[in-house]
């Protein structure tokens, strides 16, 4: 991969002579402002339409300005950098709308929690987040964590360090004991550890959804059912009352955020849907009569299979889980591919999400190979990892496909991940707001 910065000279024009065509409106609009072009091979700028051959991209202040056919001449214009990608194949930046920044599962975890330090997590985050970022994933939704995902979230934001986007939801609204709430340490810990979100009773949970917006959440994470990872043998079905949902949505909505709900059993993700929880995490024992319910509410479905495999290996082949919690990660995680089957087939709006954090950060593309295996096109896989997930985390406006006035957020693999979906396991390159954090040559 080549990079060049242009002055005023004919040896651009030499250079890409026979591929370049004349010098455009634009150009001369850009005439002594700093801007960046793209080369592309071949351009998905639009996951869900074709790809082209041969275009350019401008970019300026982070943003798409123009894409052109061709290779532009810039032998009239000064100032510019060229980034030579004719021989890749250029997309947007991917979004993964289920990841948990701050931790790793390992053998270690339960003993981390009451071990490290506030600075430790947000280092790890930090970590995490360009590990993230390097594997071609240019924003992200944390769904459930401590407030340290704040600081990173504005951190980045600010320009004081590099990382993918970031909406975060902070601790999850959990019921007392839920999937939400700790288990399995004394007491004292247990006390010193109890977390604000937690809500007994609608009066109760009205509260803690303010706490957690007034925290710095995005977007509201509850947990509706039981889930794997919670060391309590308390099964994955439904854990709020209805009328705890009920009220969740409806302090969220006034406060101006929605709901996502992690939610494993059938009677949770009904409940939770039919309560207005815009999406469902998981999703796990979803079947025929719930994809109505998502098609009803217009909801989205983050199916998250990699975290389900990922546990099932720990179950068979590890023997660090909780009896708990194995015991529920052999149950779930089979029934999360039949799961994928249902709700594609069945027309849900499906956005990509890993649990990453579960599984390891940086390995978030392996969910589109069980996007695939559970019937969705290449295509289909793609865009669920940017026009749809970039609308699902409200940031369709600025990100998810490339087009004049959004980020330039653009990614770059050797070859097409329409014939091959591996493609997109090891990304070459990586720009996020018209910087370049990752180039292979």
């Amino acid at each position: 991969m080549k990079y060049r910065t242009l002055a005023l000279c004919t040896a651009a024009a030499a250079t890409f002579g026979a591929a370049s065509i004349s010098a455009s409106s634009h150009e001369q609009e850009t005439k002594g402002k700093t801007t960046t072009l793209i080369y592309a091979g071949t351009l998905l700028a639009e996951p869900g339409k074709q790809p082209v051959d041969d275009q350019t991209i401008f970019i300026e202040n982070g943003k798409i300005t123009n894409i052109e056919d061709g290779f532009t001449r810039m032998d009239m214009v000064e100032g510019m950098t060229i980034i030579d990608l004719r021989d890749k194949f250029v997309l947007p930046g991917l979004i993964d709308s289920h990841v948990h920044l701050r931790s790793e599962w390992n053998p270690n975890t339960r003993l981390d929690t009451v071990t490290k330090r506030s600075g430790d997590t947000a280092y790890d985050a930090l970590v995490n987040a360009q590990k993230t970022l390097s594997a071609g994933f240019t924003a992200v939704q944390d769904v459930g964590g401590p407030e340290e995902i704040f600081a990173l979230r504005d951190a980045i934001n600010a320009g004081k360090v590099d990382g993918p986007h970031i909406r975060a939801a902070g601790s999850a609204v959990s019921p007392t004991a839920g999937h939400g709430d700790m288990h399995g340490y004394r007491q004292n810990v247990l006390d010193a550890f109890h977390r604000p979100t937690l809500c007994d009773g609608a009066d109760d949970c009205r509260r803690a959804t303010r706490v957690a917006i007034k925290k710095g959440a995005d977007v509201v994470k509850i947990t509706a059912t039981g889930g794997v990872l919670s060391n309590t043998a308390a099964g994955t079905e439904q854990q709020f009352f209805d009328d705890e949902l009920r009220a969740i949505v409806q302090t969220a909505a006034k406060m101006g955020r929605k709901v996502t709900a992690h939610a494993h059993g059938k009677t949770g993700i009904d409940s939770a849907l039919k309560a207005g929880v815009k999406s469902i995490e998981h999703g796990t024992y979803l079947d025929r009569e719930t994809t109505a319910l998502f098609k009803k509410h217009d909801a989205v479905l983050v199916p998250t299979v990699l975290a389900g495999m990922t546990v099932v290996d720990w179950a068979e082949n590890k023997d660090w889980l909780p009896p708990a919690s194995k015991q529920k990660a052999l149950e779930v995680g089979p029934q999360m591919q039949d799961m994928m089957r249902i709700a594609h087939s069945n027309g849900v709006t499906i956005a990509f999400g890993t649990d990453t954090g579960v599984s390891k950060h940086g390995e978030n593309a392996r969910e589109f190979g069980y996007l695939i295996e559970g019937g969705m096109s290449e295509m289909e896989a793609i865009k669920s990892a940017t026009i749809t997930a970039a609308k699902h985390i409200e940031m369709g406006d600025k990100i998810g496909s490339l087009t004049v006035g959004k980020y330039a957020d653009i990614i770059a693999v050797d070859s097409s991940p329409l014939e091959n979906i591996e493609e997109l396991y090891d990304v070459d390159f990586v720009m996020k707001g018209g910087k370049v954090f990752k180039s292979k040559d």
